[in-house]
């Protein structure tokens, strides 16, 4: 199938699993996941649809927005990203999805003071527990907003958590819960830089059960580009 075709099919079950929970479908943000797809496949996918590019790797990122690969679509960046690597991606990428570390918060800030720009960003949750993830354990976030509400060159725009690897996609359905959980109880935190505005959650085997769950924003790779193949 094409990825129209596909952007197309993954919109409608967003659509159901939404009205399932009883919100809106267009409060759903699809985040396409971009890697390892050339820069002609990332335009099909824009104009088929998706909400967000997402890239996992930063030169991917630089070389595909040479080439304008995400002209006309907010870019997020969803990967690990390394320290000395923060300067190519802040402003550049509308969001950065996987913030992990303190050390990793204050060379964004420092960066984005240089640039005189303020950069968004989501706190990574390890919501597994598990050794071979990087991110915040649930437990650390309070401490780690108040830590941010120090910074004046970032804004904390909500949290985002990659589960465990389950063969059920139902399975993950504690892990999206609890995730829900943390975003509500730290959605009330009186700082000027922190706003619980997205949930990241949900990729191609579990995007539904992520929205059921409380979700607003998913991300989705193979179910729109089809496998990778990894050379």
């Amino acid at each position: 199938m094409s990825i129209a075709e596909n952007v197309a099919i993954i919109k409608n079950n967003i659509a159901e699993a939404a009205i399932a929970a009883g919100r809106k479908p267009e409060d759903i943000t699809l985040v396409a996941a971009t890697k390892m797809n050339d820069a002609e496949r990332v335009r099909q996918a824009v104009k088929a649809g998706i909400d967000v590019c997402g890239e996992n790797r930063v030169q991917e990122m630089l070389e595909k927005n040479e080439q304008g690969a995400y002209a006309g679509c907010p870019l997020h960046f969803i990967g690990h990203l390394q320290k000395n690597k923060v300067k190519y991606v802040v402003g550049l990428a509308d969001l950065i999805q996987s913030v992990d570390s303190l050390e990793l918060i204050s060379v964004i800030d420092k960066e984005a003071k240089k640039k005189n720009i303020c950069q968004d960003i989501l706190l990574e949750v390890n919501i597994g527990a598990e050794e071979s993830k990087s991110g915040f354990s649930p437990l650390e976030i309070p401490s780690i907003l108040s830590e941010i509400s120090t910074y004046s060159q970032l804004n904390v725009r909500g949290l985002m958590a990659i589960p465990p690897i389950c063969v059920n996609p139902r399975e993950n359905r504690p892990y999206f819960e609890q995730m829900m959980q943390l975003f509500v109880d730290n959605s009330g935190k009186k700082y000027d830089n922190v706003r619980m505005d997205f949930l990241s959650m949900g990729m191609s085997g579990d995007y539904s059960e992520a929205i059921a769950c409380g979700a607003n924003m998913v991300r989705v790779g193979s179910a729109i580009f089809g496998a990778r193949i990894y050379k």
